[in-house]
């Protein structure tokens, strides 16, 4: 008859299976902050900020615009002269627009190119979510039975084995083997 292993980590898997369990309710939270992290900036790229910046080019472009009717009703006008602070109010409103169109045109950029570059990264996280759902939480379902066939098998208690036997009888080695197999099937 074969010997009976030695189940004596029970208590580790447990301990594994446990921390298997924490790290699942910590990850998918997490994960599921960065998906939504991803939605508001793909939301505040394409509705936020693309709103304000063409707002903010049509307000710069209409300060430009008056700053320089400001500046050419001074030139036109014969009692005085422009002044320096009428040219640099006209060279501010300009730097404001072109500011403005810059920024406009930066978050047309990443309005396009925000899918190509996110996209991999999202699959990526899609993955991992699959995993901590199903994959870890079956994982963790399977240790669970482990441990409790493992536990199980730990308890039985062997009726006879080779090193029990005593060698007072005379039979060989073999009858006694065949006389512990046989009393273990009966007793099962």
């Amino acid at each position: 008859m074969p010997q009976k292993a030695q189940v004596s980590a029970i208590d580790s898997l447990e301990s594994f299976r446990a921390n298997l369990i924490v790290y699942v309710g910590q990850a998918r939270p997490a994960l599921e902050e960065v998906t939504a992290e991803v939605l508001r900036t793909r939301s505040w790229l394409e509705n936020d900020q693309r709103t304000f910046w063409e707002n903010e080019l049509r307000k710069r472009r209409k300060a430009l615009e008056q700053a320089q009717q400001t500046l050419f009703s001074a030139r036109l006008g014969n009692l005085r002269d422009e002044t320096a602070a009428e040219l640099m109010a006209v060279q501010r409103a300009k730097r404001a627009a072109d500011e403005a169109e810059f920024k406009l045109r930066v978050v047309k950029k990443w309005n396009r190119e925000f899918e190509g570059r996110v996209q991999p990264l999202v699959k990526q996280m899609e993955k991992l979510h699959t995993l901590l759902s199903n994959d870890l939480v079956q994982a963790a379902a399977y240790l669970a039975q482990a441990i409790n066939t493992l536990a199980a098998y730990a308890e039985i208690k062997p009726t006879l084995t080779m090193d029990s036997v005593a060698p007072a009888t005379s039979a060989p080695a073999e009858s006694v083997a065949d006389e512990a197999v046989n009393k273990n099937e009966v007793s099962q």
